[in-house]
């Protein structure tokens, strides 16, 4: 993959899309919209959230792109805009699981 320079507003974009999944509470919504759209009601049922916490984390990923939003009479359906943001969490997990064998390597001599 080739990597680009960034520049500035590039860089600020980038950040900005890292804050939106760097709480935990979004990561556990687009977990649940992995396997398809949900209204709130459901995302609360599954995150164990409140609504109106669920709400709130849903605008801020659907002003950032990874969440999209669709109205079917009386109820507001939210879906993953691509899957692709769970590529970068298996980038992450990946490496947090090397650290800790490299830790317990280092700790435990094994």
């Amino acid at each position: 993959m080739a990597t680009k320079r960034l520049t500035p507003e590039m860089a600020a974009l980038v950040a900005e899309r890292f804050r939106a999944i760097g709480e935990p509470a979004r990561l556990q919504i687009m977990q649940e919209l992995r396997d398809g759209e949900r209204t709130v009601s459901a995302l609360v049922d599954g995150t164990g959230l409140s609504t109106a916490n669920v709400s709130k984390h849903l605008q801020v990923l659907h002003a950032t792109g990874f969440v999209t939003r669709r109205k079917d009479g009386v109820h507001v359906y939210y879906g993953l805009a691509s899957k692709d943001v769970f590529k970068l969490c298996d980038i992450v997990c990946g490496q947090l699981e090397a650290d800790a064998v490299e830790r317990r390597r280092v700790v435990f001599g094994r």
